[in-house]
């Protein structure tokens, strides 16, 4: 079913948005409303179910493969055990030291307001992205994938924190979505997982900074999005998907980032170490984030709840108090 039957340009201010319903601000009506299905044939269902996990992974991680086919390899994997996921084992990918550009230059301000305008975006929250600056990184790795459920149920299990995410109803472990990123996470939960995995392995694990997670998204030639300068819809789980959900990881693999970073745009919005302050050289913005919320941690990334521009690369963000903020994390490494 076609994405453009459900999904509309919100017809909100942003001024106006806390009195809408979190439906109204994806430009939902009140009344239900079929949302997109991604079901197979049960012929073909079951000709995938016989797969094996190596098999189902590479049809699952596939730039060619149709997106329905893909979904239900994610779902297979998920019962069957993914062997992409070990809390203590995270796949990893190098990052190299350097001088590198972080921000959005103000020259392309009026641009980027021009090209998301059917969005009707605060200004001041593009604002804060700005001024673009030169930043020097040390060599590090970044997880090639967000934190998954699975992942965060180990970490609970073994370290006996009382951390459960908000997106587990009463608790409940969702095993069918074992293999999808954790969300409902406060960045003190994040933090937390990361000092444990840290302490388990001995390695030197934690949030990226800011300035690590946008490269690792954008790459040296800081891309609006982390496959190009273009927003395409089948490259990222973001509202214009209409999945209203979080997804296998992996899942929009032709979303890539240049260095192979999965889900950096979409999925789940993802917690960075730093909290919210002014760029080098910019100005303090006091949007609604601020005033409502005060300081707070700046995340990264967008997600299935939220349009492209949260996806964009040098996006600034955080957790507003609604449900459709859904917050995760993604795991550095110290070199």
């Amino acid at each position: 079913m076609a994405m453009e039957k459900h999904f509309h340009s919100p017809p909100f201010l942003a001024k106006a948005s806390p009195k809408l319903s979190d439906r109204a601000l994806l430009g939902l009506p009140d009344a239900y409303t079929t949302t997109r299905e991604l079901l197979l044939p049960v012929d073909e269902f079951r000709a995938l179910a016989q797969l094996n996990t190596e098999r189902l992974v590479a049809l699952l991680e596939s730039q060619d493969e149709p997106l329905a086919r893909r979904h239900e390899a994610g779902r297979l994997l998920a019962l069957y055990g993914d062997p992409r996921l070990d809390p203590l084992a995270p796949q990893m990918i190098d990052v190299p030291a350097g001088e590198v550009y972080i921000g959005l230059d103000t020259t392309e301000l009026d641009a980027v307001m021009d090209q998301l305008a059917d969005l009707n975006l605060d200004r001041r929250w593009i604002i804060k992205e700005t001024p673009r600056h030169r930043v020097h990184l040390e060599p590090y790795r970044i997880a090639r994938y967000p934190v998954t459920n699975l992942e965060y149920r180990i970490f609970l299990r073994e370290s006996g924190e009382q951390r459960i995410p908000d997106s587990w109803f009463l608790g409940r472990y969702p095993a069918e979505q074992a293999n999808h990123p954790v969300s409902g996470l406060r960045a003190e939960d994040a933090d937390c997982y990361a000092d444990w995995v840290a302490e388990k392995t001995g390695r030197s694990f934690r949030l990226p900074s800011e300035a690590e997670w946008e490269y690792a998204s954008a790459g040296p030639g800081n891309l609006e999005y982390p496959w190009g300068e273009r927003f395409l819809a089948d490259h990222a789980n973001t509202a214009e998907a209409g999945l209203l959900h979080t997804t296998p990881v992996g899942m929009f693999a032709c979303g890539a980032s240049p260095f192979g970073c999965l889900d950096m745009a979409g999925n789940v919005e993802e917690y960075v170490a730093d909290d919210y302050r002014p760029y080098p050289g910019g100005e303090r913005v006091t949007d609604d984030l601020l005033c409502v919320v005060g300081p707070h941690r700046i995340a990264r990334g967008g997600s299935f709840s939220r349009f492209r521009d949260l996806a964009r690369s040098t996006r600034r963000h955080g957790k507003f108090p609604r449900a459709i903020y859904v917050m995760g994390l993604r795991l550095a490494e110290s070199l």
